[in-house]
């Protein structure tokens, strides 16, 4: 009974949340009165609901991140909301341009190199399991405003880019959670946060980069980003902490949108336990989730006249050459899965669980997988 007061809970906070900051006068958010419930043991019902408050916190935190708009969600404004998590136990580091240069991070610096804000990673890890045993790594897509760079998109819905931080706010309110409620997991979360920008300085559809990994990437499209950003990130995540496993979360195509619309969210993996572990939590957590194909066939649609590769393969598959782009940044010793969060990310309508905008997927089905393969 308790268990089930706490998910009545949950579902009115979700469903209460209200991202009004910026309205006034009339149209400011109204207060919202208290809900009382009577119980038969208040200090068993208090604990219930602790674990489900540290989780509702999480899917708001990331709904701020991803409703505040791009003149104030900065990647420094970020990297300093991610910083404040210190205070909750979690160890912050940010990594700056010139740590990203001497890395070798060119291929995410390629992204960021037209906008007057700075590129960075922020480096958030929990080591609330085991001493010394190796962590599960959660990696976020965090362009922070996408206007598509040289290639650049059209007016009509540009607005809504400010999403395009969506995987790391997910990430961000992953963490979040796991050090509220204390989890007994070691657990890293990486975020690249970059905004891609044109302007002189800005990269060029043509320009060819060198990755982390040290594998060259020829740029068709700069509004293929996304997975510049990720293979340098992905690369060093692994590179550092050795993971028992990684996922990266990425609002990444336009395409996944079209296979998938807006209930589901596509799964890409190249390991069959790690996806059906997902999987499973996600349809506990009813948050839409769906395996897509990979394979050599897809692969051959990123081959470069010029380079080691090319960031897209054009039309057909896109959400699958994408994934089959990021696989080459994976070792394959490393379980992995990629989620491409592009049509669940911002929703235009009010759902069951949250109001227009956006809807913290994810935050709970990845939270619920930590419980049920690392904490057992």
């Amino acid at each position: 009974g308790h268990r089930r007061l706490a998910d009545i809970a949950l579902g009115l906070t979700l469903r209460a949340y209200d991202f009004g900051r910026y309205r006034t006068g009339e149209a400011a958010p109204k207060p919202k009165g208290p809900v009382t419930v009577l119980v038969d043991d208040p200090d068993a019902a208090r604990a219930a609901m602790a674990s489900v408050a540290a989780v509702a916190e999480g899917v708001c935190f990331t709904r701020d991140l991803v409703n505040e708009p791009a003149n104030v969600l900065t990647t420094s404004d970020f990297a300093t909301r991610l910083s404040d998590m210190r205070k909750l136990g979690l160890k912050v580091e940010v990594l700056e341009e010139s740590d990203l240069t001497k890395l070798g991070m060119r291929a995410l610096l390629g992204v960021g190199q037209g906008s007057e804000s700075p590129s960075k990673v922020v480096v958030m890890e929990w080591p609330g399991g085991k001493k010394g045993e190796a962590p599960f790594a959660f990696v976020g897509k965090g362009v922070c405003f996408d206007t598509g760079g040289i290639s650049i998109k059209p007016a009509q819905g540009m607005e809504e880019m400010t999403m395009d931080m969506g995987g790391a706010g997910v990430v961000a309110g992953l963490m979040r959670t796991l050090a509220l409620r204390k989890a007994k997991a070691n657990v890293v979360g990486l975020v690249g946060l970059v905004e891609n920008m044109p302007d002189g300085r800005a990269q060029r559809p043509g320009d060819i980069v060198a990755s982390m990994k040290g594998d060259t990437i020829e740029v068709i499209n700069t509004d293929a980003e996304g997975r510049l950003v990720l293979a340098d990130v992905l690369w060093y995540a692994q590179d550092r902490f050795k993971p028992k496993g990684m996922i990266d979360l990425a609002t990444l195509t336009g395409a996944i949108v079209i296979a998938l619309g807006h209930e589901h969210a596509g799964v890409f993996s190249n390991d069959d336990t790690l996806a059906g572990a997902l999987l499973k939590a996600a349809g506990a957590e009813g948050e839409g989730a769906w395996r897509m194909p990979m394979g050599p066939a897809y692969d051959e649609l990123i081959k470069s006249r010029l380079a080691d590769m090319k960031n897209t393969g054009g039309r057909p598959g896109g959400s699958i050459t994408a994934a089959q782009f990021l696989r080459r940044f994976v070792r394959d010793e490393t379980p992995w899965c990629h989620i491409d969060i592009a049509g669940v990310t911002l929703l235009s309508k009010d759902s069951t669980l949250a109001p227009k905008g956006a809807t913290g997927w994810g935050v709970m089905t990845l939270d619920r997988l930590v419980r049920d393969m690392l904490e057992g």
